[in-house]
């Protein structure tokens, strides 16, 4: 999760960006998410296993863009300006650490 290891050809940069800019799809992911990843052939099957795993650590670990990688949580867990931006941090950490997500 460093400077070091960070990975710009990551095609879940390119997913996060166009998530962020494309109502349409990011309703599509909501719906359908492996139709969505679909669309990214050069993602690596290790990416997209993270991603469908929901292991943040890993994604970091191939070299994803810490404020991307925030943002993807957001899109996942929920991206409202209250209780979804909340539990989409916590189950971020959670990823990363390790540690088990409390149940609400």
């Amino acid at each position: 999760m460093s400077w070091e290891t960070y990975d710009p050809s990551l095609a879940a940069h390119d997913l996060v960006q166009d998530l962020k800019w494309d109502p349409a799809l990011r309703a599509q992911f909501k719906q359908n998410e492996a139709a969505v990843l679909d669309r990214y052939p050069t993602m690596r099957a290790e990416e997209r296993r993270a991603i469908e795993q929901r292991d943040f650590r890993a994604l970091y670990d191939l070299g994803m863009h810490p404020y991307l990688g925030g943002q993807l949580s957001r899109f996942i867990w929920g991206n409202d300006a209250g209780h979804g931006a909340v539990e989409a941090s916590k189950r971020l950490v959670a990823s990363l650490t390790g540690a088990p997500l409390e149940q609400p």
